[in-house]
Order: C-alpha cells, then sequence, then structure tokens
C-alpha cells in the first residue's frame, strides 16, 4: 500500500521510519493493499492555519487527521485514498522535550495517532480515549520490536 511523504518544514526528520511506521500500522489493522495516505510534514504556521481553518482552533497543534475514504468503500473507478496525516515537528519537538521523550518517538505516536484517526477511532469519551491509547502503545510496541529484530 503506498504511503506518500512530503516535508515541507526545516526540523530534520526520520521520514524514512514514519513511513515504515505507517506501513505496519496499516498492515496490522488490515487495510486494503490499494489504498493510499499521505504523511505531510509542516510548520506551525501551515498547521496553525489548517486547524483554523477545519477544526475551528486558534494556533499550532501537533498533528490532523483528514479521512477520506473507508476501506472497502473506495469507488471501483477512482483511486482508494484513506487520507492525509498532517504532523508538526516542531509542536511535536517541544512536547516531547516536556514529556521527556525524543522528538522522533513523539512523531513516531502522532503517526500512529493520526492515521487511527483515519481508520475512524476517535477519544472524545473516556473509554475511546482508553482503547486508542492501549492500541497506540502496542502498535509502537510491535514496530519498535521489529526493527531491533532487523
Amino acid at each position: 500500500m503506498p504511503v506518500f511523504f512530503a516535508d515541507e518544514q526545516t526540523l530534520a526528520v526520520d521520514g524514512d521510519d514514519l513511513m515504515a511506521l505507517a506501513h505496519l500500522v496499516l498492515l496490522e489493522r488490515r487495510v486494503p493493499d490499494d489504498m493510499e495516505v499521505a504523511l505531510l510534514l509542516v510548520d506551525e504556521a501551515t498547521i496553525a492555519g489548517l486547524n483554523e481553518q477545519h477544526l475551528g482552533h486558534e494556533g499550532p497543534t501537533d498533528v490532523l487527521a483528514f479521512p477520506m475514504d473507508e476501506p472497502g468503500e473506495s469507488p471501483i473507478a477512482g483511486p482508494a485514498i484513506l487520507g492525509d496525516v498532517v504532523l508538526c515537528p516542531a509542536v511535536a519537538h517541544a512536547q516531547a522535550l516536556a514529556r521527556g521523550l525524543s522528538p522522533q518517538d513523539e512523531l513516531q505516536m502522532l503517526t500512529v495517532h493520526g492515521l487511527l484517526h483515519l481508520l475512524g477511532m476517535d477519544h472524545a469519551e473516556p473509554d475511546e480515549e482508553r482503547e486508542m491509547l492501549t492500541l497506540t502503545a502496542d502498535l509502537l510496541e510491535r514496530y519498535r520490536r521489529e526493527r531491533a529484530a532487523g
């Protein structure tokens, strides 16, 4: 399944790592092979504009997810596009420092979080939040275990 990546900001980020993680999440969640996903890294001004335009919230945020087609429900004649995950490394780096994590670990978590939103998960209710956090931790553990095994 294609994962497209675009880095439109200035901080150093391991894009190959995020793309590999996205592939694992999509495989683990049994997303059809023909579904496309885009990971886009942007600066604070860009994500702040998207946050205000689409959610009505002021200021930059760490990740936004823009779902398009649901797995298995895309038109036969057209492309199957799961959606876009927009990440802001500058916000992620600040959060990572505050939480005692590496910036790449924070970006990995946000990538999984955004992909789960594309797949219809939410965290508005406590039980939904618990389920999403548990699944995020499980997927990250699987990914890191597979990478360590080489």
